[in-house]
């Protein structure tokens, strides 16, 4: 420990001239009790450990030219190769060899370069953790694009990094930042080449296409040179430092709404890194004079790619099963998917349609792709349960509470369809689980439940109107009422 002069001296006179204890020196003026026994000539010198002599001096030379070839390689693998020519040492001695002899790297300069206004802009994905969706964990992502000359940002979190979801956020970015800068600067993951070999590229296809369309050159870093594209890796150490630090995301939706809102609000609003006395928005608004237009309308970016239906009419995709009609069982169709909807479709007719799901395992189905297949009674009730699986996830804790209270669990599940139908999933979920908490079973409860959470989101009253059969459309002619008594 370095102590001032001052300090020093202090603690000589007061152990010289005062007499005071090791102890109650180091107390009163907060030192270590061996700065007082150095200072005051206490300690003995240390013994200086000679270093050891390496036993192998005629490998020495074979060392040092390997070494020379390859600066980097590990110590043990040298001491294979000594072995296999007779070295008889332990690892540990050629350790303590190696680390005095391996040649010390060069330190590289590197040259700043500022790109031209809307000239680049540098993509790049970070991992920024896992979110629960459903009842699995999946990765979570996040795309970056800073644009080079004005250091505007475009973010958003994704769940896949695929060749189409890449497309979809270079889209996205385009029009979120107001135009396209001339060439995109990437890394070299399999989404954007496929093959490397120096300066022969073959890109991913997906991406060749939508940059011709957006009129954009793709370019690659060096293979191993962050620091090619250092204005997203400077962005990404800033987006973890003061967004995602210390910030739980448990909904894709909301974690996005509120990036978005933090590079309006934050980002784009703090001063520009060379033009001190300017923000980044106005260097923004400054460069997209000069980016490129976006193409109207903009290029597509969904997935396309031909699904074999199976025997049970489901489609597989990402982990996940979709229903498609029942008649299609066992055809070969096209599916057609982004981030957010799912559909199957045989040339220009759309089979169907759901919500894109991201957890896994999941079974989404809707029943009027087996109007016409569940014939029997029991066979409607078990996709009905199955259907209420899916979208509610309680459901079986409250069917088993039918059953304790002696209730015929097929009525309930039909009602409970037809809440389903009413109300919708979300409203129907939280209902359940205001039911299960109350400790009851009722299907009335269950309904009233259901809308004063309608009411409370301000949604449209649901309009369920049954004509009974023996009702018959008549027309009415109205009456002149001229005639009757006032």
């Amino acid at each position: 420990m370095t102590v001032a002069a001052e300090r020093a001296a202090e603690i000589r006179r007061l152990y010289f001239a005062e007499h005071w204890k090791i102890g109650t020196i180091s107390k009163q003026l907060g030192v270590h009790e061996d700065v007082v026994r150095r200072l005051a000539g206490l300690l003995s010198e240390r013994r200086v450990r000679p270093a050891p002599t390496f036993v192998c001096g005629p490998y020495a030379a074979f060392i040092d030219e390997t070494l020379a070839k390859y600066p980097t390689l590990r110590a043990t693998r040298l001491h294979d190769m000594l072995k296999a020519r007779g070295f008889a040492g332990s690892v540990r001695s050629l350790r303590l060899h190696v680390a005095r002899v391996r040649p010390t790297p060069k330190t590289q300069a590197f040259l700043r370069i500022e790109s031209l206004v809307g000239e680049q802009g540098q993509a790049d994905w970070m991992h920024v953790g896992r979110m629960k969706v459903g009842t699995h964990e999946r990765d979570l992502w996040c795309f970056v694009l800073v644009l080079a000359w004005s250091r505007a940002m475009f973010a958003e979190l994704v769940f896949d990094l695929t060749a189409a979801s890449l497309c979809r956020s270079l889209v996205r970015a385009s029009a979120a930042l107001g135009g396209s800068p001339r060439e995109w600067l990437f890394d070299n993951p399999k989404t954007v080449v496929l093959e490397r070999s120096g300066d022969a590229i073959r890109y991913h296809p997906a991406l060749v296409d939508l940059a011709g369309k957006m009129n954009v050159l793709p370019r690659l870093c060096g293979v191993r040179r962050p620091q090619s594209k250092g204005k997203v890796e400077r962005a990404n150490r800033y987006l973890q430092d003061r967004f995602f630090a210390g910030r739980e995301i448990t909904r894709l939706e909301d974690g996005n709404r509120e990036l978005r809102a933090f590079v309006a609000d934050i980002a784009h609003a703090r001063p520009h890194p060379r033009f001190e006395h300017r923000t980044v928005a106005e260097c923004l608004a400054e460069e997209q004079r000069l980016l490129l237009p976006m193409p109207n309308p903009p290029p597509a970016t969904d997935l396309v790619l031909p699904i074999r239906v199976d025997k049970t009419a489901f489609v597989q995709f990402d982990c996940n099963r979709y229903s498609v009609p029942w008649e299609r069982a066992g055809e070969t169709l096209t599916l057609v998917a982004n981030d957010l909807e799912l559909r199957v479709v045989d040339g220009d007719l759309e089979i169907a349609s759901h919500l894109r799901r991201w957890g896994k395992r999941e079974v989404v189905e809707s029943m009027d792709h087996r109007k016409g297949l569940a014939k029997q009674r029991h066979a409607v009730e078990s996709k009905c349960r199955d259907l209420l699986r899916s979208q509610v996830p309680r459901i079986d804790a409250l069917a088993e509470a039918w059953v304790l209270a002696g209730r015929n669990a097929g009525n309930c599940t039909a009602r409970t369809v037809r809440l389903f139908e009413l109300y919708g999933s979300d409203i129907l979920s939280r209902a359940v689980d205001t039911l299960l908490a109350r400790g009851t079973s009722d299907l009335g409860a269950l309904a009233h439940v259901c809308e004063q959470l309608r009411r409370e989101r301000q949604r449209p009253v649901p309009i369920d109107v049954h004509v009974p059969s023996h009702a018959k459309d008549r027309d009415v002619i109205p009456h002149d009422l001229e005639g009757y008594d006032v």
